[in-house]
C-alpha cells in the first residue's frame, strides 16, 4: 500500500501537542488540532457575555495552547504564516473530522484510563486503515489497545516525539503486539524522510531507549555528586561541551526542562523496572526531594539549581545552590588540570582518552561516569533493543550528545574501557567479552564511506542500515580527499561533484579558506562536474576571520587589507561565475562570509534550521565578501515598471542595517538571503549533502553554461541616497542609533545606492564591489570599529563577525 500524510490528526494541544502540530505544519501537512471543550466559563467570557455554547469559548483550550505555543522562544514553527496549516477544534463538536485524516496522533495526559477513553471515542470516527498512533513516554503499548478493533491494533503504535519536536530530532516508534510491519517500515521511512527525524525503534520497555538511558545518565550523576563532594558548577563544566554536550550541561538543562519533568520519569522507572541492575539510582536522593518539596522546580518556578537575584542596584546575578546547606551562594568558578590537557583537542572524540587518564578529580569523575554508563547500556542490550548503535543514535538525537555510550567507548578503546570498568566495579555485559573474542576489537568499524556495528545476534560488524540516503563525511574524508590546507579539505562526492568542507577553527573563513576554495573551484573546473560547499561542523560558518581585520586596522595596514577583502570578493566572484556549478549547503548559523558565500553559490541547499544573515554592523562595518553588492543586485532584479523600487531597496537596506538573522531557512526568504524557486529546504540535516551533491549533479547534466558577469544592475543614485540619509537622521536625532552607528548605515546607503549619481543608472558588479570595498577600509580605520573588534576579541569571539 503506497501511503500519503496529508493529513495529520493531533489529539491534545498541551506543550507537546501543540509542538506536534506546528513541526507537521512546518513540513507542509495540513493539521487538526482538537482538545476538550471548557467546563466553565473565564472571567473574561463571563464579561463578554458568552456562554458554553459560543464556539470561541468551546475551542478555548485548544487556541489559547496553540497561540501559547507559537509565541514560545524558540518558536516551534519555521515561519509564522504556517501556523495557518493548522484548524483547531474540540474534541465533541469536531470529532467526526478525524476521518479525513491519515494519521491520528494521541498526545493526552498520561494516564492510561484517559487514553483508552479517547481511543474508543476516535474508533468510532476513524476511517479504516489510518494510522494512530501514542505519543507516551512510558506506558506500555500493548495495555492501551484493549478492546479495540483488529484494523486499529493493526495500524496502533507507540510514537515518542522528544520536546521540542522542531528541534530535539529523536523520534522513537514502539510497536504492538500485533502492529503491521508495514506500518512500522512507514514510520520509519516517514520520520526520517519527512518530519527530519533519528527514527529509532524500540522495545516495549519502560521508558523506551532515550529516556531510560537518559534518565540513568542524570540520576547516576545526582547520586555521585554528593558522595565525590561536587558542586553543581563543577559537574556542569565536566559535562557540557568539553565532552560534546549542550552548554547548559546537567543542572541547567533540569532547570530548563523542569525538575518534576525529570522526577516523573524516574519514578516511574523506580516503580517499573524492579529487576533492573542500577532499580536503586532511580529512587531520589534527599535534595531532591528537599527541591521537590519546596517547588524549586528550576525556570518554571524562578529558581532550581540555580536561581536568578535581582540586586538593590537593579541588575542581576545567578546563584548557585549548594547541596549541602540546601540553600543559595554565589557561583564558584570550576577549573581542573584535566581539562587544560584537552584545550587543543579540537575534535572531541579524542579528549575522552585523555580525560579518563586525568589525575585529578575530573579524570576520578570521568572514569566513575564512564564506567557506570558503559556497564548500564551493555547491560540493556537486547532487553530496550537489539543493535548498539540505535543508543547511541536514542542519545545524540534525543539528549543532544555528540557521541553516544559505545562511541565514546570506542573512543577510548574497548579494552581499556573494561580494564577501567573493572577498577570501579562494574562488569561489562557478557556479549562484550565475546565480540572481542571473535576479533572485533571496536562496536563500530568504517569501510568504503559506510558505518558499520557489531551485530550481537551475528556476531560480526553489520551495515548500519538507511546510509543510502547519506553522505557521511566522517567516513570519507580521508579516502576520498583531493586537496588539503589548514583551513579545508576537498573531497570526492562521486559522480563527477567535489565538496569543499571547512576545518578552520568555528569554521572561520580566512586565508587558508579562501586559497581551498579557489584550489577547489581549479579542479572541478579541470577535470569535475561540479562543486558542493558543505560541512558538518556546529555551525556553517560564524564569519569572516576578524582576529586578522583586527590586527591589520591597528597597524594600518591597509594596502594589504585592501588586497584582503578583495581576495574575498574575488572568491565569492568565483563562486558565482565558474564555468561549473556551485552548491551552498548551509546549517545552523551561517553569518558574515558564511552568508555571502551562500549568497553566491549558483544553489543554496539549506538545512532548515539555518540560522543566516549579515550582521557585520555588530562590529562596525558592512559586508564586505560582496554581501552589500548582492542585496543591491537582488533588490534591483525585483524591480517593476511601476513599483515603488526605494521600497524595495529599503528591505534589504534594513536586513543588512539591522543585521537580521533568520530563525529558520523559511524565514531567510523573507530576508531576501534565499530565493524563493531557486533555493531549497532540507528538513532532515543527514540527507543535506546528498541533496546538494544531487542538484550540483543535475545542473551539471541539464548543460551548465558559465554566466555572464552583470553590468544591467539598475542603482537609484541620489534618489535612494537622499532618502537613506534622512532617515539615519532621524534614527540619530531620536536617539535609537548612535552617531557611529549613523556613520556605518550612511557608508551602506551610499553603497547599496551606487553612490551619489544624480539620476538611475546600470552599473556593472565590479562597480559595486568597488564601492563596498572601500566603503569597509574606511570604516575599519574608525576608532568606534577598533573598539568593537577588540571587545569582540577580548570575549573569546576573535574568529565571529
Amino acid at each position: 500500500m503506497k501511503r500519503r500524510i496529508n493529513k495529520v490528526a493531533v489529539i491534545g494541544s498541551g506543550i507537546m501537542g501543540s509542538g506536534i502540530a506546528c513541526h507537521f505544519a512546518n513540513i507542509g501537512v495540513e493539521v487538526l488540532l482538537l482538545d476538550i471543550v471548557p467546563r466553565e466559563l473565564n472571567e473574561k467570557e463571563k464579561k463578554k457575555g458568552l456562554s458554553l455554547d459560543d464556539k470561541v469559548v468551546r475551542n478555548r483550550i485548544v487556541n489559547n495552547s496553540l497561540q501559547e505555543s507559537v509565541k514560545s522562544k524558540p518558536s516551534p514553527i519555521y515561519h509564522k504564516d504556517f501556523v495557518n496549516r493548522i484548524e483547531t477544534g474540540n474534541l465533541e463538536d469536531d470529532i467526526s473530522k478525524v476521518s479525513e485524516a491519515d494519521w491520528i496522533i494521541e498526545v493526552v495526559v498520561e494516564r492510561l484510563d484517559i487514553k483508552k477513553q479517547v481511543f474508543e471515542n476516535l474508533e468510532k470516527h476513524r476511517k479504516p486503515g489510518t494510522l494512530i498512533t501514542s505519543n507516551t513516554s512510558g506506558i506500555p503499548i500493548n495495555f492501551m489497545t484493549d478492546g479495540r478493533s483488529d484494523d486499529f491494533k493493526k495500524h496502533f503504535c507507540g510514537t515518542h516525539f522528544f520536546n521540542p519536536p522542531r528541534y530535539l530530532r529523536l523520534f522513537e516508534i514502539i510497536p504492538g503486539k500485533e502492529t503491521d510491519p508495514e506500518v512500522l517500515e512507514f514510520l520509519e521511512m516517514y520520520g526520517e524522510k519527512f518530519l527530519g527525524k533519528k527514527t529509532v525503534l524500540a522495545k516495549d520497555t519502560p521508558a523506551f531507549i532515550g529516556n531510560r538511558i537518559g534518565i540513568f545518565s542524570i540520576m547516576s550523576l545526582f547520586h555521585m555528586v554528593k558522595d565525590m563532594g561536587m558542586t553543581i558548577e563543577e559537574v556542569d563544566k565536566l559535562t557540557g561541551p568539553v565532552i560534546g554536550r549542550q552548554k547548559s550541561a546537567t543542572f541547567r538543562t533540569v532547570d530548563v526542562v523542569g525538575l518534576d519533568t525529570l522526577v516523573h520519569v524516574a519514578n516511574g522507572l523506580h516503580e517499573n523496572v524492579p529487576k533492573d541492575e542500577q532499580h536503586d539510582l532511580f529512587a531520589l536522593p534527599d535534595f531532591i526531594d528537599t527541591m521537590m518539596e519546596n517547588e524549586w522546580l528550576g525556570s518554571k518556578s524562578g529558581q532550581g539549581f540555580y536561581k536568578k537575584i535581582r540586586k538593590d542596584d537593579g541588575s542581576s546575578e545567578i546563584k548557585s545552590l549548594d547541596l549541602d546547606s540546601m540553600e543559595y551562594r554565589d557561583q564558584k568558578k570550576a577549573s581542573f588540570a584535566t581539562l587544560e590537557q584537552t584545550k587543543s583537542i579540537d575534535n572531541v572524540a579524542d579528549r575522552f582518552e585523555v580525560l579518563v587518564n586525568g589525575k585529578d578529580k575530573a579524570g576520578e569523575f570521568y572514569r566513575k561516569t564512564f564506567s557506570a554508563l558503559f556497564a548500564y547500556v551493555s547491560n540493556r542490550i537486547p532487553e530496550i533493543t537489539d543493535s548498539l548503535y540505535k543508543i547511541d543514535d536514542a542519545m545524540k538525537a534525543g539528549f543532544g550528545w555528540e557521541h553516544g555510550p559505545f562511541q565514546i567507548w570506542d573512543a577510548i578503546g574497548v579494552e581499556k574501557g573494561i580494564k577501567m570498568m573493572k577498577e570501579e566495579g562494574y562488569e561489562p555485559n557478557s556479549w562484550v567479552n565475546e565480540m572481542l573474542e571473535s576479533g572485533s576489537d571496536s562496536f563500530y568499524t568504517v569501510k568504503e564511506g559506510n558505518t558499520y556495528y557489531y551485530n550481537i545476534d551475528d556476531k560480526k560488524q553489520t551495515k548500519v542500515p538507511g546510509q543510502d540516503a547519506f553522505i557521511i563525511l566522517d567516513n570519507i574524508r580521508e579516502s576520498k580527499e583531493v586537496f588539503k590546507n589548514s583551513g579545508v579539505v576537498v573531497e570526492d562526492l562521486g559522480d563527477g561533484i567535489l565538496n569543499v568542507e571547512f576545518r578552520s577553527k568555528m569554521n572561520s573563513i580566512g586565508g587558508d579558506v579562501l586559497d581551498g576554495i579557489n584550489k577547489a573551484i581549479d579542479i572541478a573546473e579541470k577535470d569535475y562536474q561540479g562543486l558542493v560547499v558543505a560541512n558538518d561542523g556546529k555551525n556553517f560558518s560564524v564569519g569572516a576571520n576578524i582576529g586578522m581585520i583586527f590586527m591589520m586596522a591597528v597597524e594600518q595596514e591597509y594596502e594589504e587589507l585592501n588586497m584582503a577583502i578583495k581576495y574575498f570578493q574575488d572568491t565569492m566572484m568565483r563562486m558565482r561565475y565558474s564555468s561549473i556549478p556551485t552548491v551552498a549547503a548551509p546549517h545552523a548559523m551561517t553569518l558574515g562570509g558564511g552568508c555571502e558565500m551562500s549568497l553566491h553559490a549558483d544553489k543554496v541547499v539549506a538545512a532548515a534550521e539555518t540560522y543566516i544573515g549579515l550582521v557585520e554592523f555588530g562590529v562596525g562595518v558592512i559586508p564586505g565578501g560582496g554581501g552589500t553588492k548582492e542585496m543591491t543586485v537582488r533588490a534591483a532584479d525585483t524591480y517593476q515598471k511601476d513599483d515603488v523600487e526605494l521600497n524595495r531597496l529599503r528591505e534589504n537596506f534594513l536586513t543588512i542595517g539591522m543585521a537580521k538573522v533568520s530563525t529558520s531557512a523559511h524565514e531567510a526568504y523573507d530576508l531576501g538571503l534565499l530565493q524563493k524557486g531557486k533555493d531549497i529546504v532540507v528538513v532532515n540535516p543527514d540527507r543535506q549533502l546528498a541533496i546538494a551533491k544531487k542538484h550540483a549533479l543535475l545542473m551539471a547534466e541539464n548543460g551548465y553554461t558559465k554566466p555572464i558577469e552583470r553590468k544591467d544592475i539598475k542603482v537609484l543614485g541620489k534618489q535612494a541616497l537622499g532618502a537613506f540619509l534622512v532617515g539615519t537622521d532621524q534614527m540619530a536625532a531620536g536617539k535609537y542609533i548612535s552617531e557611529h552607528d549613523k556613520k556605518i548605515a550612511n557608508k551602506l546607503a551610499y553603497v547599496m545606492a551606487g553612490g551619489d549619481l544624480s539620476e538611475n543608472q546600470l552599473v556593472s558588479e565590479q562597480y559595486l564591489l568597488e564601492l563596498e570595498r572601500e566603503a569597509f577600509l574606511s570604516l575599519t580605520g574608525e576608532r568606534k570599529t577598533l573598539e568593537r573588534l577588540q571587545h569582540m576579541l577580548k570575549k573569546g569571539k576573535p574568529l565571529r563577525n
